[in-house]
């Protein structure tokens, strides 16, 4: 097994880009897959520099209906026009920060090889996805700021369109989300729900991000009570992207080595 992170805030390697985004390169027994596309195409331009074959990936996984892990889909797209592209359905509506569109490019959606599912799928042996997240155990504060389209008005996001991966490879469970909005502790406790136990890694950002002293007491509050829920589990966590460097380390703190941080051009495993 190989992942790779293709995009990623912070970059690892000179010839690398970096930009607000993320993108994860994936090797399995039987696929090559991508976990979102950044913002830009980067993700092409990074995976030239890595010397990773594009238009040998089989499957694109949107993880949730934002710019930021969806825009670099149409570049891929136009390298590689067979790979399948599995989003929820719901991921398709607009979302927005405020006023802001932080939604996908509808462009997207006319693709043919874009496939939109509503739940759980699993693909193989190998690949599971799964959404239904509903508990809100230490929920990221950022997300009030957070809205969607619903029966044609701006309503709070629910965050109903992220989906997470697991990946099951040589007896080990391997879960990867985009940002956690629905936060890491509730992905979690639904993964419990299906598989029982505990994943071995955990591969996510925790939409954590805000620049050094604007947390307030409460938002420290659940990065650190998140921080010590993550501690008792037998679990490695790599995060970065949406929980911001300030965040990282107040959760490094109190996890240690369990968490390590991501950064473009720079493989996992």
């Amino acid at each position: 097994m190989k992942i790779l992170t293709l995009v990623e805030n912070t970059s690892a390697s000179e010839s690398c880009i970096a930009e607000h985004g993320l993108s994860i390169y994936i090797e399995t027994e039987k696929h090559k897959l991508l976990l979102d596309t950044g913002q830009t195409d980067a993700v092409v331009k990074n995976a030239e520099a890595l010397g990773v074959d594009l238009t040998a990936v089989d499957t694109a996984i949107l993880s949730h209906g934002h710019y930021d892990h969806s825009g670099g889909i149409l570049p891929f797209a136009k390298l590689n026009p067979n790979a399948e592209i599995i989003m929820q359905r719901s991921a398709a509506e607009p979302h927005y920060n405020g006023e802001r569109y932080i939604g996908i490019d509808t462009d997207i959606l006319k693709l043919p090889n874009v496939q939109l599912i509503d739940g759980d799928l699993r693909l193989d042996d190998e690949l599971f996805l799964f959404s239904g997240i509903t508990g809100r155990r230490c929920y990221p504060q950022g997300n009030r700021k957070l809205s969607c389209m619903r029966s044609g008005e701006k309503a709070e996001d629910d965050f109903a369109h992220e989906q997470c991966l697991v990946i099951t490879q040589n007896g080990k469970h391997w879960l990867l989300s985009g940002c956690a909005h629905n936060g890491i502790l509730n992905i979690l406790d639904r993964y419990r729900e299906i598989f029982g136990g505990e994943p071995d890694c955990v591969l996510s950002g925790f939409h954590m991000m805000k620049r050094e002293g604007e947390h307030t007491e409460d938002e420290k509050t659940v990065i650190v009570q998140t921080a010590r829920e993550l501690a008792k589990m037998n679990t490695v966590f790599y995060s970065g992207h949406c929980t911001g460097e300030p965040a990282f380390e107040l959760m490094k703190k109190i996890l240690g080595g369990k968490l390590i941080a991501l950064h473009s051009g720079e493989q996992v495993i």
